[in-house]
């Protein structure tokens, strides 16, 4: 007997059960999304490998499921959605209407290293606003995220928001005189990871003094805007410091002030970012990031199109799925119909006329197929997650009438069909 074959490696099967959790999460996604009045938008699952190659560099080739086609084509599984977002708003060009606020629930796949909250294949919710340069446009995404939370269960205290600005940052790295700032977020993005000898070094090849060095400690050690004010000096990252003021306010405005902090140790490594930046945590910090996004301003730009401001974020379905089970938070068993028809006196004609009547109504119909006994006719009501029980053909009742079994309860009623179908 040959082995099995299984799923590759960094992927998953969903049974009924797992299909559940899904929807539970992706139901909610969709949910907030309309509230906050967001459009749905899709885009095919592969794409040219220059749309990713143009926009991080060839380095992220590494982390594709990439190959060349029939034709010769360079393909490339999609890894993230905000590339394709950039191609389809920048083949709209100037009838894209602004601001656009769109959303899409796309699935992903990346050759990385497989751990807790990371697979090689998984879902993502991305909610981005096209066209908007003003801070409110980051202050209504942040808000989405948490709101997002807040629909599966969670509470302030289980999520934080942690919040910075890469403008701020690229603005005090202009006072320090750094000459190559992508290697610098890259670095201060895993500065928690990073032995500090290691991430000095890194900082001083990118042309950071000691001193440079001690005023970026400086700034990662701050917990309040105001005290990051001691150590801005020029316009520029004056304007920046007051532009995540407004954000503040903003998210009180919003009701979510308490879901969120001033953090500037968020950096985000992408190098296309170019202001606000944040990632969602569980209060803990013992799972990856939930969520994560930002401004990214120019990425319209370089990948062909005008210069559109943009912000947006993604949130993946392992992270938060992993989190609503450690909170008791997932739906359990399998989702059923609301009525399995059981037939006492084997009339398989009277059962699926029953099954199409009850169905013209909008109501979720069962039976065993055949009919047979009633043991086991309630057994396969039980296995598929039913709520009621119908029973038809029973000589205990009126011709019209059926006897009705919650499943949950054990209550037994007897109703007319007619009322059944009402």
């Amino acid at each position: 007997m040959s082995a099995k074959i299984q799923p590759p490696k960094g992927t998953r099967d969903f049974y009924p059960a797992d299909m559940a959790v899904q929807n539970h999460i992706f139901s909610a996604w969709r949910r907030v999304c309309a509230r906050f009045g967001f459009q749905e938008y899709e885009g095919p699952a592969f794409e040219h490998l220059e749309l990713y190659t143009g926009k991080s560099g060839d380095e992220i080739v590494g982390q594709l499921y990439n190959f060349a086609d029939k034709g010769g084509r360079d393909i490339a599984l999609r890894p993230e959605m905000t590339p394709t977002l950039a191609r389809l708003a920048n083949q709209l060009g100037r009838n894209l209407r602004k601001p656009a606020r769109w959303f899409s629930l796309p699935r992903l796949w990346r050759y990385e290293k497989q751990q807790r909250g990371r697979l090689r294949e998984f879902f993502q919710l991305n909610m981005d606003i096209l066209g908007s340069d003003h801070v409110s446009a980051d202050a209504e995404l942040v808000a989405a995220a948490c709101r997002i939370c807040e629909e599966l269960g969670l509470k302030s205290g289980d999520v934080v928001a942690r919040i910075s600005s890469r403008r701020l940052i690229s603005t005090l790295l202009d006072e320090l005189g750094c000459t190559d700032k992508p290697p610098v977020y890259l670095a201060l993005d895993r500065r928690e990871k990073l032995p500090r000898e290691a991430f000095v070094e890194g900082l001083a090849a990118a042309g950071l003094t000691e001193d440079g060095i001690r005023r970026l400690d400086s700034l990662f050690d701050s917990k309040s805007l105001d005290k990051v004010s001691d150590l801005v000096r020029s316009d520029d990252a004056k304007a920046a410091l007051e532009e995540l003021r407004t954000l503040f306010r903003l998210l009180d405005a919003h009701g979510v002030a308490d879901w969120c902090r001033f953090d500037p140790t968020v950096v985000r490594g992408l190098a296309y970012y170019t202001g606000v930046v944040y990632e969602l945590f569980d209060a803990g910090r013992s799972l990856r990031a939930i969520a994560g996004g930002g401004r990214y301003d120019n990425l319209l730009e370089k990948l062909g199109g005008e210069r559109v401001p943009a912000v947006g974020f993604g949130m993946g379905d392992v992270v938060i799925a992993e989190l609503l089970k450690e909170k008791g938070l997932l739906p359990q068993g399998i989702p059923g119909p609301e009525i399995w028809l059981v037939s006492v006196d084997g009339d398989e004609i009277r059962l699926a006329a029953a099954a199409a009547a009850l169905r013209a109504t909008g109501r979720e119909v069962g039976f065993a197929f055949g009919g047979g006994k009633l043991g086991k006719q309630m057994q396969a009501a039980q296995e598929n997650g039913a709520k009621k029980a119908v029973f038809l053909g029973s000589d205990r009742v009126a011709a019209h009438e059926v006897e009705v079994k919650d499943l949950a309860t054990g209550e037994q009623s007897t109703v007319a069909f007619e009322d059944l179908c009402a």
